[in-house]
């Protein structure tokens, strides 16, 4: 079996050095320093996860990931960033991003990570003709996709994920650990935090929508309702 292929961007020669050397010991790992290199790469090479540092020459993280995004909106996305704030994070996983990792990070953590959403990236693909009518909306998993009329608005894998979670339970109350567990593979605090911003996301879609609504059941979890 062929390893997976990594896309990794780090512009710090000696942190890029030492996680290279780690992980290649798993996987197949293309380094590149500059943004704007590494995004060109990604236009003709197959990858089956992005690992990006966001503060890079040429183009940024940020930039990079929304790029991928317009391009592949399934590849798991990995930002690894010394910049803490909290509306850093957020705005990596509004871009697409499947996790966001401060620096300094564990090996062992980010190896975990790269497996779970790996794994994820695998399991979770979508069978054909699933399309499903939600309220005055369609939702086309198979092509992460939410129609209404002629306006089209494309999800990421993980938001297709948890939309199809939510439509299969739909007014049954989902308790957070267990979609976490179903969707990350664990019930982790920083997941955590990107589902909630992937909720987010999901409440902005429909919105116009009246009879569509996902609750915040307090200290249990979440509870689509919907026609």
């Amino acid at each position: 079996m062929s390893r997976k292929r990594i896309l990794y961007v780090e512009d710090d020669k000696t942190l890029a050095f030492l996680t290279a050397d780690n992980l290649e010991q798993y996987y197949e790992v293309v380094h590149f320093a500059n943004g704007t290199e590494a995004f060109e790469a990604f236009k003709i090479q197959e990858f089956d996860l992005c690992i990006l540092d966001v503060m890079l020459p040429g183009m940024d993280g940020f930039e990079i990931a929304s790029a991928i995004r317009e391009r592949d909106i399934a590849i798991p996305i990995i930002f690894l960033s010394a910049k803490t704030l909290k509306e850093d994070r957020i705005k990596g996983l509004k871009l697409g991003a499947d996790d966001y990792l401060i620096k300094p990070y564990s090996i062992e953590e980010l190896i975990l990570k790269i497996e779970v959403f790996l794994q994820r990236s695998h399991k979770i693909a979508p069978t054909k003709n699933t399309t499903c009518t939600i309220g005055s909306f369609i939702f086309d998993p198979e092509n992460y996709v939410v129609i209404k009329g002629d306006e089209r608005t494309s999800l990421t894998e993980r938001e297709s994920a948890l939309l199809k979670l939510f439509i299969d339970n739909k007014n049954t109350i989902l308790k957070r650990e267990n979609i976490l567990t179903a969707l990350w593979g664990t019930d982790d605090y920083f997941m955590g935090r990107s589902m909630d911003v992937f909720i987010s996301r999901l409440r902005k879609i429909f919105k116009e929508d009246e009879s569509i609504r996902i609750e915040n059941i307090p200290r249990i979890g979440f509870k689509l309702v919907a026609p």
